[in-house]
């Protein structure tokens, strides 16, 4: 297999997105419900003999699970080129890469029976994430479904200040301006572009806990971690940053899957 060099992988430990950061270390599974929850949404509703587009497919962890799924079609969306070649490489030419936005796919309305989004859109502000959300809709059939795997905030009614403070803590530890919102915020979201929810399910938000890196990346993976971590003190630093914050913040913080059909 070609080694591909991952985006953003001329920054420096310090500039680089906490993401690709976790990934140049060697992590394999880097949405925040880990690899259980992205295995969740993809057995929740059938794959096979459906057209599957999934938006910023990352390492293409999940793309592998949707395609081993024997789908009809599988679109890969990024509108980054490198992360688009880590997926293509990931995947072994078993499906199509578009480079785009997931605002502006380019698809056809009414291309995809799937639309599967994971960690993401937490990365976005409130005018992106609506205008996602809403090219999921047109890139879907009625009828159709919408997976997403994010990150939540926890409980409902939880205060603003402490929502502000998180989201504060997130941007200086992990370089990119997240905006979690609880599941009743997720959820206006989604009815608001059309969406009904089926199905909701909650894990742990525990991306950096030893217990779960083992699950998720297995014992040799987690040593190759661990052994490039103590190789780079400085991304060693930037790692113990972010499961400072996630740790800190772990009571308000959770994964959050959605099952949603389009009205």
């Amino acid at each position: 297999m070609t080694t591909i060099p991952l985006p953003q992988h001329d920054r420096d430990a310090e500039s680089v997105a906490g993401h690709w950061l976790l990934a140049r270390v060697g992590k394999k599974v880097l949405r925040p419900g880990g690899r259980e929850l992205s295995e969740w949404l993809v057995s929740a509703t059938s794959v096979a003999g459906r057209r599957v587009v999934e938006f910023a497919p990352g390492l293409g962890l999940t793309a592998t699970l949707l395609l081993d799924s024997g789908p009809a079609s599988y679109t890969g969306v990024d509108s980054d080129p490198e992360a688009v070649e880590v997926t293509r490489d990931a995947i072994g030419g078993r499906g199509d890469l578009v480079v785009a936005t997931a605002q502006e796919t380019g698809l056809e309305t009414g291309a995809a029976d799937i639309v599967v989004g994971e960690a993401m859109l937490t990365m976005q502000g409130d005018a992106a994430k609506q205008q996602i959300v809403a090219e999921a809709g047109r890139v879907l059939e009625p009828g159709g479904h919408y997976l997403v795997h994010e990150l939540c905030l926890v409980p409902d009614d939880l205060d603003d200040e402490i929502k502000t403070s998180i989201r504060k803590d997130l941007a200086r530890s992990i370089r990119v301006n997240a905006r979690p919102l609880t599941v009743a915020e997720w959820t206006r979201l989604f009815d608001g572009a059309g969406f009904e929810v089926e199905r909701t399910e909650l894990r742990p938000m525990a991306l950096l806990q030893p217990r779960r890196m083992l699950e998720d990346e297995g014992l040799v993976g987690m040593a190759r971690i661990v052994r490039n971590l103590i190789r780079d003190a400085d991304a060693r630093r930037r790692v113990l940053a972010m499961r400072k914050t996630f740790t800190t913040h772990d009571r308000h913080m959770s994964a959050v899957g959605f099952v949603l059909r389009k009205r």
